[in-house]
Order: structure tokens, then sequence, then C-alpha cells
């Protein structure tokens, strides 16, 4: 039987979740997804009892190839790599049922730091449920061996995971408090807000100068926010409540800047900043 388009898109989005989970680029992630329709159509579905786990598994090995060469791509990308964000006007409560589901900003950070293996195999055991068996076939491996990537990778994540363990309305209050306290240049105010072991990480791509490594320790990232908000790129700057991968954040825009600020909040204070500058990597909605 010849394949079929209106089979493939029903299956697309799912497709598009598991490739942007893996790889942190929606533009990669539907690149990937299109290949995958191409096999599809040279395949044909005669052989194909469940379309779902056939196109997951072609998915997962084009992804995997993906990772394996972005490693040397990322390594050469100018300062720290973060990944897409999908920005949505913050409408409160209310509308909150209507925000797409999105995989939170905090867990993708985390990803970035494993090997290939790891990740495919997290994403795909972990996060939409494909039996080991079927991630070995992924992987090119035995069962046993990708039980070991999902293992060790899980184990990986755990130790570099940015705490993070608030709901929305507790993000949306203390990452208020952080702004007003770094427009006041009230430092008193930023220590009770900030997590001591806090973490910054900015993503210029070489569009516009930041800091190029991590920030570590509440008074080094109060003193580098509160630089920023009193410089002159900030002197006309826009900043409005939005959600980031579905969490609390602010979309940024004015004279020569335009980006999003992600939080992780744990425990009352902000444990993480995510600052994303690169225009390419910001899915911004119509609606902002």
């Amino acid at each position: 039987m010849p394949p079929s388009a209106e089979a493939f898109e029903a299956e697309r989005p799912h497709l598009v979740a598991v490739a942007y989970r893996m790889l942190g680029s929606m533009a990669e992630a539907q690149d990937v997804v299109q290949e995958a329709w191409l096999r599809y159509v040279r395949a044909g579905d005669s052989e194909i009892r469940d379309l779902r786990a056939w196109l997951t598994t072609v998915t997962g090995r084009l992804c995997l190839d993906v990772l394996k060469s972005a490693r040397v791509s990322r390594e050469a990308y100018t300062g720290q790599w973060l990944p897409d964000y999908f920005v949505d006007p913050d409408v409160g409560p209310a509308g909150q049922a209507e925000q797409r589901d999105q995989v939170g900003l905090a867990l993708l950070v985390v990803l970035e730091k494993l090997s290939p293996e790891q990740r495919v195999a997290l994403v795909l055991h972990d996060a939409f449920a494909v039996p080991y068996g079927e991630v070995a076939q992924v992987l090119g491996t035995t069962e046993a061996t990708a039980r070991q990537h999902a293992s060790r990778g899980r184990r990986a994540a755990a130790e570099g995971e940015v705490r993070h363990n608030a709901g929305l309305a507790e993000q949306r209050r203390v990452l208020t408090a952080f702004i007003e306290a770094v427009n006041s240049g009230d430092m008193q105010a930023l220590a009770a807000v900030l997590a001591p072991d806090v973490v910054s990480i900015s993503d210029g791509g070489g569009f516009t100068s930041t800091a190029l490594r991590p920030i570590v320790g509440a008074d080094k990232v109060s003193r580098f926010f509160v630089g920023i908000a009193h410089g002159s790129r900030m002197a006309d700057a826009v900043l409005e409540p939005a959600l980031i991968n579905g969490g609390a954040g602010v979309f940024v825009r004015g004279h020569g800047l335009y980006g999003a600020l992600a939080v992780t909040v744990a425990d009352g204070r902000i444990t993480g900043l995510f600052q994303q500058l690169n225009p390419e990597k910001l899915l911004v909605s119509d609606l902002l």
C-alpha cells in the first residue's frame, strides 16, 4: 500500500515533540521530521504494523545522527548554547489551560550535558514510554546497553539539574521580586530572592555581547544583572511578562536588544537564570 499523508500528518505533532526534546532546536526537529516523512514514502506502509512506533524509531535514529554531528558545531558556538525558546504571552490563571504542552527549559538545559546515546535513550524511554527493546533498535545496540545509556543519562541529569520545584504562581512572584530588586539596584533584596548557588547562563549566539561563561553565585549574578539593567541598552527596553516553555519569564525588546529571560525557582528563590539573546532561537507568539 502507498504511504498515507493523512496518517503521517496525524503523527507529526508527536514526532516534532520527540525531536525537539532530543535536539533543543525546532528548526532541526522539523528537518528531522521531514526526513522521516521521506523515509516513510520510500518504505511504503505495507510492512508497517504500528506507524507511530515505526516513525518514532526512524525519528530517534535521525536525531541520534544530528546530535553526534551537533557536538562539533556546538563546541565552536560563540559562548553558551541554550535551546530554542517558545515565548507566549503570560495570560494568567484563566488562560493557563489553553497553553500548549511544552517541555520545561530546565530539563532541556540538563539534557545538553548528556551524550547523544544517553539523551536519546532517556527521552524515548522516560518521556515517551518507548520500550527498551525499541530504544535498542534506535541506538543500534542491545537492550541491556540501551538500559545502561538511559540509567547513566538519568544519573547525569540528576547530578547536573538546576533545582526547580515551584509552581507557576510562585515563579511569577519570585521573578517579579527579582526584577524590582534589579531595577532599584537593591543588593539586599536580591540576596533574599537569589539562591546562594544561583547560576546565570546567557546565549548571545554572536549576535550580541553577553557573558561567555556561566556566572555562579548570588553576589556575581546580582552585579551582572544590575549592570545590565542600568546600561544604555536597557534605557528604552520594554519588559513583558511571558511564558517561556510554559514557565514564568520575561520577553525583552528595545533598541539593540531582543531576547527572553527564563528562570528556575526552588524554595522561594531563583536557582537559575537563562537569557536567550539569539533572535534565531526565539519562537515568539504573534500575540506578543
